[in-house]
């Protein structure tokens, strides 16, 4: 096994089912896989305001992008050869961004391309919402609605999907085949990792 993490982000609009399937794979996989939390549910449920005017979802975007970051950079500095899944990643403040005209990623002080070379693969969850399915979930940092997901759905998906190693796992009636087609592509992507590193 190579002396580095392999790093896969997943992602996709809310209530896509990535957080499930990312604890569902560490589980059966076990030791050689670590899972990146999401940054912006930890902070949220911190303190940090969910909503608010402008300059305050900035600077919560911001907060956002930097602690996504150094979790990614801890885990991968203490884990160097397992497999990290990213519940979320860098790129996706941009979707989350209050005002499209003003660039997240010149606020943080990176780009686009630099971001998606962060990671060797994408997983891209489909929101349920396209399904008119509830996102709810029991997350309580989640308070969009069905056509805030879509919307978000969309702009996530135009930033992720110029990664080459991009992954779309599309909605499906059934929660639990969506979730398997999801793990499938994570498996196969980790085991040609692997054959990779030997």
């Amino acid at each position: 096994m190579a002396d580095r993490s392999f790093r896969v982000v997943l992602t996709g609009g809310p209530g896509g089912g990535k957080t499930t399937a990312a604890d569902l794979y560490r589980r059966e996989i076990g030791e050689g896989v670590v899972i990146v939390p999401e940054a912006a549910t930890l902070l949220y449920t911190g303190g940090f305001p969910r909503t608010g005017e402008s300059g305050v979802r900035k600077a919560t975007q911001r907060a956002i992008y930097h602690v996504q970051k150094n979790l990614e950079e801890a885990q991968a500095a203490h884990y160097k050869s397992r497999v990290l899944l990213c519940d979320r990643g860098t790129v996706d403040g941009a979707a989350y961004w209050p005002d499209e005209n003003d660039g997240f990623f010149e606020h943080v002080g990176t780009t686009l391309d630099e971001e998606l070379r962060r990671y060797d693969a994408v997983i891209f969850f489909e929101t349920a919402a396209v399904g008119g399915i509830s996102i709810e979930g029991g997350n309580p940092s989640r308070i969009e609605s069905l056509k805030d997901a879509l919307a978000l759905d969309r702009r996530l998906r135009a930033l992720w999907s110029r990664h080459p190693h991009f992954v779309f796992v599309p909605h499906n009636v059934s929660f639990i085949q969506k979730v398997n087609a999801g793990l499938a592509e994570l498996a196969s992507l980790v085991a040609s990792y692997q054959n990779r590193a030997r």
